[in-house]
């Protein structure tokens, strides 16, 4: 593929069937991104069908259902018009055969339904990886997700692009790690996301660091982790599509995120605000070191977190922020993305469905 991921569409293209995998219709928010790649591919001609994590079906005769909603237009203009329609009684609710679908995309996080519905973490990989043996292309692996269910999976890449790291539930581990790193680290729960339970210790804060300890073991492991000086100017969330840096029009899907005064978290939600990024050479360095891994594992699309020339995340569930990427750079994103999969859909044609997932899903 070239270089700016621009994929041209294949004579004869047809009409495909999406579904989107997200925790629950209705707690989506309009800036989610989920709704951006429904928005896009409905009005490009495609289905595209959301599924939420109590909707699937195993049914008798061995086939995987699921009673999904769809928006009743075949045009939407706004994020805003189309949730409301998807959220509200005009949408169309059928039970569809998932086996039946072209692409079934994974966009649920698994982190938040943590202590509220853990039946439900595992939900979109267990269903995911039956579609998938039908033959459906199931973005990302649901083989690959199942090895990323927690922080860990970032300790599997070189330790060349992420933070000196200790993972454990040892005080004194975690007081020895700081006093090498000079009592300056972030602590942060093995499991989660969106900013939650992250502390920044500083030499001041070494006399409350068995508190900060025990507070977060109470939901199992701790990292312990180098505290890099650039985090204070914010990360950058620059996005992957298939195993290379995305790039649309001559635009990377990339935005800057500034925290708030006085909060090391650069997540939105967590109080964060964001600008245009710019990206370097260094910072596509990365994205080449990790690039191996993530074809391997099928990773489909992902955001990588970068803080100056260290990567802090790989989120590979349900990366958010492409409507910021396409605020700052003026172009649509999700073009991109729809783009790839209706190639992907194509070659499973040619090929009846007899393909490795993995593989499809990064090709």
């Amino acid at each position: 593929m070239g270089k700016d991921m621009v994929i041209p569409r294949m004579s004869g293209q047809k009409e495909m069937r999406i579904a989107l995998f997200i925790n629950d219709i209705q707690t989506e928010k309009v800036t989610y991104t989920t709704n951006l790649f429904a928005i896009t591919a409905i009005n490009r001609g495609h289905e595209a069908w959301v599924i939420s994590a109590e909707d699937f079906i195993y049914d008798r005769d061995d086939k995987i259902k699921a009673r999904a909603r769809h928006a009743p237009k075949s045009m939407y203009k706004s994020a805003a018009s189309y949730l409301s329609d998807l959220q509200g009684p005009k949408a169309r609710i059928e039970e569809i055969v998932v086996d039946d679908l072209d692409v079934l995309m994974l966009r649920s996080d698994p982190a938040d339904e943590i202590g509220t519905r853990n039946w439900a973490m595992s939900v979109g990989i267990d269903f995911g990886r039956e579609a998938m043996r039908h033959g459906v292309i199931v973005v990302n692996d649901p083989n690959g997700l199942s090895s990323a269910r927690n922080k860990m999976y970032f300790q599997t890449f070189p330790e060349d692009v992420r933070p000196r790291t200790v993972i454990t539930r040892s005080r004194q581990k975690i007081k020895d790690f700081a006093k090498e790193m000079g009592n300056w680290i972030i602590l942060k729960p093995l499991q989660g996301s969106g900013g939650k339970g992250v502390f920044l210790v500083k030499p001041e804060d070494m006399s409350n660091l068995n508190q900060i300890v025990d507070a977060l073991s109470k939901d199992g492991y701790i990292i312990a982790q180098e505290y890099l000086p650039a985090a204070a100017k914010g990360d950058i969330r620059l996005f992957m599509m298939n195993g290379h840096a995305m790039k649309y029009k001559g635009k990377y899907a990339a935005f800057r995120r500034i925290g708030a005064e006085g909060d090391i978290r650069s997540n939105v939600h967590a109080g964060g605000s964001v600008e245009q990024a710019i990206i370097t050479e260094e910072q596509l360095e990365l994205t080449k070191i990790v690039r191996p891994k993530l074809v391997q594992d099928g990773m489909f699309l992902v955001g990588l977190d970068i803080v100056g020339n260290k990567l802090m995340e790989i989120n590979v569930f349900s990366p958010g922020g492409l409507v910021n990427a396409q605020r700052f750079e003026g172009v649509n994103f999700a073009h991109a993305v729809i783009d790839s999969l209706e190639h992907k859909v194509d070659y499973m044609r040619f090929y009846k469905r007899n393909f490795c997932n993995a593989e499809m899903a990064t090709l």
